[in-house]
C-alpha cells in the first residue's frame, strides 16, 4: 500500500478504497452474511486502513467504489447498501451503479454518488453487473463498443441482447476496468480512448 500510494502521488493519480467483503481467499466474490453493524465495521476497517497510508503522505481520498459482490449485494438490498454506506466518510464520493439501492442510499445518508460504467464488465437484462469469479478475455473491438455505447447512449446491450437504460443521470462518471482482466492494458487504452473522443466531442 505503501509504495502504490507513493507511485500513485508522484503520477498524481486520485486514490479511491476499494472495500470489499472479508473473503481474502475468494477475492471478495463469494458472499458472505454479515449483520448491518459488522458491514458498517468492516467498512470502517478497511477504508482506515488506506486512510492510514494517506494521512501518512499527505494525500487525500478521492473516493470509495465497494468491491466484488458486495457491489451486488448492495445494487440489490437497501439495507446492505446503507449500512456499508453507514461506514464511508461523510465528506467522501461513493461509486456505484445508477438506477440501484446504492445510488438510494448514497442519496438517503447525503454522500456525493458517481455513476459508474464499465469497460470489461457485462450486464444482466434487469441492469445488474454479470461478476465473473476468473475474468475473460476481451476483444477490443468490444470494449470500445461497449463503452462507447454506455457514453453515447447511456444504455448497454445485456447478455440476453436486450438494450438496457443506464439512468446516470447528471451524476459525475467514472468507468471501471479490472486489473485482473486479460489484457488489462490494452482494455484500459481502448476505454481511455473513448472517453477522449467523447469529452472532445462534448468539449469537456
Amino acid at each position: 500500500m505503501m509504495e502504490t500510494i507513493s507511485n500513485c502521488k508522484k503520477h498524481n493519480i486520485k486514490i479511491g478504497a476499494h472495500p470489499g467483503l472479508p473473503d481474502i481467499q475468494g477475492f471478495g466474490r463469494r458472499e458472505i452474511k454479515l449483520s448491518p453493524e459488522e458491514h458498517t465495521a468492516n467498512i470502517i476497517y478497511q477504508v482506515g486502513a488506506l486512510k492510514g497510508f494517506l494521512d501518512a503522505e499527505g494525500v487525500p481520498l478521492h473516493h470509495v467504489k465497494p468491491h466484488g459482490v458486495l457491489y451486488g449485494m448492495m445494487c440489490r438490498d437497501y439495507d446492505t447498501a446503507r449500512a456499508v454506506m453507514e461506514g464511508i466518510p461523510k465528506d467522501v464520493p461513493v461509486f456505484g451503479l445508477a438506477g440501484t439501492q446504492m445510488e438510494k442510499a448514497a442519496n438517503d445518508l447525503g454522500l456525493k454518488f458517481w455513476a459508474e460504467m464499465y469497460g470489461d464488465v457485462k450486464y444482466s437484462k434487469d441492469g445488474m453487473l454479470v461478476i465473473d469469479r476468473k475474468k475473460k478475455a476481451w476483444a477490443l473491438e468490444d470494449v470500445r463498443e461497449h463503452v462507447s455505447q454506455q457514453l453515447n447512449s447511456q444504455c448497454v446491450t445485456a447478455t440476453d441482447g436486450s438494450v438496457v437504460q443506464l439512468p446516470v443521470k447528471d451524476y459525475p462518471i467514472s468507468i471501471c476496468c479490472h486489473s485482473d482482466s486479460p489484457g488489462c492494458l490494452e482494455i484500459i487504452k481502448t476505454t481511455k480512448e473513448v472517453i477522449d473522443e467523447f469529452n472532445m466531442k462534448h468539449n469537456r
